[in-house]
């Protein structure tokens, strides 16, 4: 692709999926809010729960062929590709909605102690039966970059089943007002997806083209099992050794936090694994793509997490309710961990567009080995505070082996990192100095905040001016574009 418009398609795509992040995921952010004042720590742990069993079942959902088709070059595709796809995903989901309705729901209420999960678990699975309808549609519309269309959707579904959750949980339904969050999205997102791609499969199969998407897909399936396992071990050992009261306060935590840092970086990195797979070639190209990545994933983050360190109690407390003031200690933890994560946050995309899923998959593997008598040990000697600091060394040991490999790949050395990330790291000294001094002296919380706020921006917009104006531009030019006739 031309370099002009590889960048415009760069462009393009941050902005849009920009809109998508500040429309879905602070509309889910304030949906969390509301059902949290509604509900009560135990009734979001035992989602927690439940949802802890669907998700290592629902890794082996689209057979990683999602991403395969994403990664694909252009030229190696071919519309019995997509066919292929669209009905082994199908045939495959039922498989995995009869192994979460016949075999996690009893096995989860066994295991937890919890009958309610039987019945709970089945209807969280629903998902599962309606996610591989959209795996080719979703595949088609990121790998020709047209983001809008995916914010649309994202969006349009995200306000539609939040608003229905918080009438549902007005109305009393308790519980299944989160169980109805979960799913209610994917369903509706089904024909908007059909309706923005006009794709329709037919029914035909070729098994070349399985194995040419499988043999991609099998190792991302891996990678996916093995990173699931990681982000659910303690969900899954707190459920079992302490209770679902703990769960509940744990998950708020970690929603604000590292839940927050995964789906604000999963837009940025969502345009760029395209961008990988198409510029695998091109060493230097690819080195300053991920900086920037690096780089403006921590600018977003950085300030929400340095708020959670200085400000985490009086946000709980006065938005949330007293009931939640156990999740301040491993929330600001939590927060930290997210910082420290950032140095590193996009290589597993950098080598999954680099077609190394193996690789991949081998460093998820080394990281399981490392992460999880780690996670174990803080919760069973500390709780959830143990949990959470258990989380902050091995996203330390995570960095480390990252940093490992794409200095053996691609030259990416540690320094050049720290280079990369220094406004928005100097940005977050100033920032929590700032509001530190000024929560200690009584000042207003909410105050603080702006202060945090202003201070952050100003760091950035000093040590960055030159480079920001130069985007504004390129997104001036690209709305021109956009709507010249």
């Amino acid at each position: 692709m031309e370099a002009g418009k590889l960048k415009g398609k760069i462009v393009s795509g941050l902005f849009w999926s920009t809109i998508q992040l500040l429309i879905s995921r602070v509309f889910a952010f304030v949906i969390k809010l509301i059902l949290a004042r509604l509900l009560f720590p135990d009734q979001f742990g035992l989602v927690g729960m439940a949802t802890v069993f669907i998700s290592f079942i629902q890794i082996l959902n689209d057979l990683g062929i999602g991403a395969a088709l994403v990664q694909k070059k252009e030229e190696n595709l071919t519309e019995l590709h997509y066919h292929t796809a669209f009905w082994a995903g199908i045939a495959w989901s039922v498989v995995i909605y009869l192994l979460i309705a016949f075999v996690a729901a009893p096995l989860a209420a066994q295991f937890y102690k919890q009958p309610q999960l039987s019945t709970i678990i089945p209807v969280l699975g629903l998902g599962v039966l309606f996610n591989p309808i959209n795996l080719v549609h979703r595949a088609q519309l990121t790998k020709q970059m047209s983001f809008k269309k995916l914010a649309f959707i994202n969006n349009a579904s995200s306000i539609v089943a939040g608003v229905a959750a918080v009438i549902l949980a007005l109305l009393g339904a308790g519980i299944w007002a989160l169980v109805f969050n979960s799913v209610a999205s994917t369903i509706i997102a089904v024909p908007l997806y059909f309706n923005a791609t006009k794709w329709l499969p037919k029914f035909s199969w070729d098994k070349q083209a399985f194995n040419d998407v499988f043999s991609f897909g099998v190792y991302t399936m891996g990678t996916e099992f093995l990173t699931t396992l990681m982000l659910n071990f303690d969900y899954l050992l707190i459920g079992k050794l302490l209770s679902a009261t703990a769960l509940g306060v744990y998950t708020l935590a970690f929603v604000l936090t590292d839940t927050f840092r995964t789906q604000l970086t999963k837009m940025i990195n969502r345009v760029m694994f395209p961008v990988y797979g198409q510029n695998q070639d091109s060493k230097s190209t690819l080195k300053n793509v991920y900086f920037k990545v690096v780089k403006y994933n921590s600018i977003c983050v950085y300030p929400v997490m340095v708020f959670l360190i200085v400000l985490g109690e009086p946000f709980v407390v006065n938005y949330f309710g007293l009931k939640w003031v156990e999740a301040v200690i491993p929330l600001k933890i939590l927060a930290f961990s997210v910082m420290i994560h950032l140095l590193v946050n996009s290589h597993s995309t950098l080598i999954r567009g680099l077609g190394k899923t193996n690789l991949e998959m081998r460093m998820q593997f080394l990281k399981a080995i490392l992460y999880l008598p780690t996670i174990a040990l803080g919760i069973y000697w500390y709780g959830i505070i143990g949990a959470a600091s258990a989380y902050v060394i091995n996203k330390v040991l995570e960095v480390v082996i990252a940093q490992f490999y794409l200095k053996k790949f691609l030259g990416i050395r540690f320094s050049d990192v720290i280079s990369a990330i220094s406004p928005p790291l100097t940005a977050s000294v100033v920032a929590y100095v700032v509001t530190f001094v000024a929560y200690s002296y009584g000042v207003h919380y909410v105050v603080c905040a702006v202060l945090l706020g202003v201070s952050y921006s100003l760091v950035i917009w000093l040590m960055m001016k030159a480079e920001l104006l130069k985007h504004l531009r390129s997104i001036k030019f690209l709305r021109k574009k956009t709507v010249a006739p």
